[in-house]
């Protein structure tokens, strides 16, 4: 087991990946081909992953490969394909209340399945952010595909448990090789099955392009590094709630570049999302655990 140092900045790099992640939306919808989900999760994870291979050339040793294949599968293969699904088929403030169910789900395992203490705040910081989600992008006016739905609830779901697994055995590596191997693992897994169910766009136009380079690596393969780093350092639940500050990052997009408007319900919501990662985050702070021993419970 490895014993890595928590230093002051580990919540705001960690916070960083959401908050890139929340461009996911926008993205996908002004500047991707349409109706390619596994084609364009494919390409935002395979070549990041293959040029970093390349560049770090570090495998894994001989008894961790099965882990790393199965860690690639929920973070990266069966995540992606599924957060596409739901990008295409919902709008992106729905989408992304969806997959804010994580830390809740993170919290409900921690407890039930891998027997982790579990504290009062960390329920309440996880309700907290997913109703603040709930009222800043849901309403009246919101579409609910029920595909769509079910794609985001359940790559929420894999990515919970992705993340329970990687804090569980903390892989004896650096962050940067971590993702390497977790990219090119997923990115394997999907674009073979892109090619033998979806319908291929015939050219790719500039503007596909910059999409795919944006969500590649920047929304990708920086953001990963980010967000496994944080996994390595952090409790899980600490981790997850920042996931909160997607949807929040998709709503001020929403704002800024679409000149979309928030009511009084909708900032409240944004309070009570930021009040949810303030508490994840102050839990962790009290409880002043060593990331080694965490690691062991």
């Amino acid at each position: 087991m490895s014993s890595v140092v928590s230093r002051w900045y580990d919540p705001w790099l960690t916070a960083l990946a959401p908050l890139i992640w929340g461009s996911t939306y926008l993205v996908t919808t002004e500047f991707l081909p349409p109706d390619v989900p596994l084609l364009s999760a494919a390409l935002r994870t395979l070549p990041v992953g293959l040029l970093m291979l390349l560049w770090l050339r570090q495998l894994p040793a001989a008894g961790w490969w099965g882990k790393i294949f199965l860690l690639g599968f929920l973070n990266i293969g069966v995540f992606q394909a599924l957060l596409f699904v739901a990008a295409y088929r919902l709008p992106g403030g729905v989408a992304a209340t969806v997959g804010a169910i994580q830390p809740l789900v993170v919290v409900i395992l921690s407890w039930a399945v891998l027997g982790g203490r579990t504290s009062w705040l960390s329920w309440i910081a996880a309700f907290s952010g997913l109703l603040g989600v709930a009222m800043l992008v849901l309403g009246p006016a919101a579409q609910l595909d029920s595909i769509g739905v079910m794609a985001a609830a359940a790559g929420a779901l894999a990515m919970a448990c992705g993340t329970l697994l990687t804090k569980k055995w903390q892989p004896p590596v650096s962050a940067l090789v971590l993702t390497s191997w977790q990219l090119s693992v997923g990115g394997l897994f999907l674009l073979p099955l892109a090619f033998s169910v979806e319908t291929l766009p015939q050219s790719l136009s500039l503007t596909h392009v910059l999409g795919y380079l944006w969500l590649g690596l920047i929304g990708t393969g920086l953001t990963y590094v980010f967000w496994l780093r944080g996994v390595m350092r952090m409790s899980a639940s600490a981790v997850t709630g920042f996931s909160l500050l997607s949807p929040l990052s998709a709503t001020v997009l929403g704002l800024v570049l679409l000149d979309q408007h928030l009511t009084l319900v909708q900032s409240l919501g944004m309070v009570l999302v930021l009040t949810g990662v303030w508490l994840g985050q102050h839990k962790v702070a009290a409880a002043a655990l060593p990331v080694k021993a965490e690691a062991n419970q």
